[in-house]
């Protein structure tokens, strides 16, 4: 099986965990390998930890690391990153990658149901196991899939795709990619159906709600985190602003030291900062990246050094 998946800011993300050869490393969404086979090249006597939930990508990364004695290869969600730990008997890591975004194979294979631009069954399903994008279209009242769309999507026009999906599902059930791609094209404002793909939002919304992505993310920043050495280094990767927004005030939240008023004379709360920002900014796709992977152009990556 080929599992195609550019991995995005490639030598960004490796200057930034800064890998040291002798240290341990966790990929927590390793899709087919890319990252995982970067850090791998740098490690001596070092220890990669391979992580995904999708069958497909655990098929290929097995395949892809059979000879390699310093990887382990774990079907899980990141969330998991402790309980994968205590299963392999490691303590602490030095790095921990996670790369928040839809694979390539993931968005290239009609049949997983993740694209409006191919006619599939609306699955959704990274885990491949779980509540469909099709059952929630069909079941969930107005206000859910207005909440979703709205929440998940920063869909303008949540009200009136929730209008027609539930008008169009009480005909027919709601099956496939295109069905929903249409209803959600005829439901947007004829001026606005030229911009960007109108079921585009619609589909980033449902996606995550099927996944439980941004719950997935919050656990797995924490768990992450807590799993790193001191001086241990976590590198995130997001696609949307939802995703980058959490990361941010996560990593923040990290690296906020004293809370006391500033008229204090001394600190009381006893709080000091847990981490440190590598990079002050978020790195982005170069103008070559993007010529050479359209899918890299919303990509940011923050990382943060854990410090106590």
């Amino acid at each position: 099986m080929e599992f195609s998946h550019q991995p995005v800011l490639l030598a960004e993300t490796l200057a930034a965990l800064s890998v040291r050869p002798e240290g341990i490393y966790l990929d927590g969404t390793a899709g087919g390998g890319g990252h995982s086979a970067a850090i791998l090249a740098q490690l001596s006597s070092g220890r990669l930890i391979c992580v995904d939930q999708d069958p497909d990508a655990i098929a290929v990364l097995r395949e892809r690391f059979a000879h390699q004695p310093a990887v382990s290869v774990v079907q899980s969600n990141f969330a998991a990153i402790p309980a994968i730990l205590h299963q392999l008997n490691i303590e602490k890591v030095d790095g921990v990658l996670l790369d928040i975004g839809v694979s390539s194979h993931q968005l290239d294979t009609a049949e997983r149901g993740f694209s409006y631009h191919y006619d599939a069954p609306l699955d959704m399903r990274m885990q491949q196991s779980g509540t469909t994008a099709a059952e929630l279209v069909n079941t969930l009242p107005y206000q859910e899939l207005v909440h979703i769309l709205f929440a998940y999507g920063e869909e303008t026009f949540a009200r009136q795709i929730a209008r027609a999906i539930e008008r169009e599902r009480t005909k027919e059930p709601i099956q496939t990619t295109v069905q929903l791609a249409e209803i959600v094209k005829a439901a947007y404002p004829a001026a606005k159906r030229h911009d960007k793909h109108p079921a585009r939002k619609t589909f980033q919304a449902l996606r995550i709600a099927v996944n439980h992505e941004l719950d997935r993310l919050s656990e797995g920043l924490d768990g992450a985190f807590e799993a790193l050495s001191v001086g241990g280094r976590l590198a995130v990767i997001t696609f949307h602003s939802l995703e980058d927004r959490l990361v941010k005030q996560r990593m923040a939240s990290w690296c906020t030291g004293c809370t006391c008023p500033k008229d204090f004379p001394v600190c009381v709360c006893g709080k000091t900062p847990r981490a440190r920002l590598v990079l002050k900014k978020p790195a982005e796709a170069s103008a070559q990246e993007l010529a050479e992977n359209p899918r890299s152009r919303s990509a940011k990556l923050r990382c943060c050094e854990k410090v106590k």
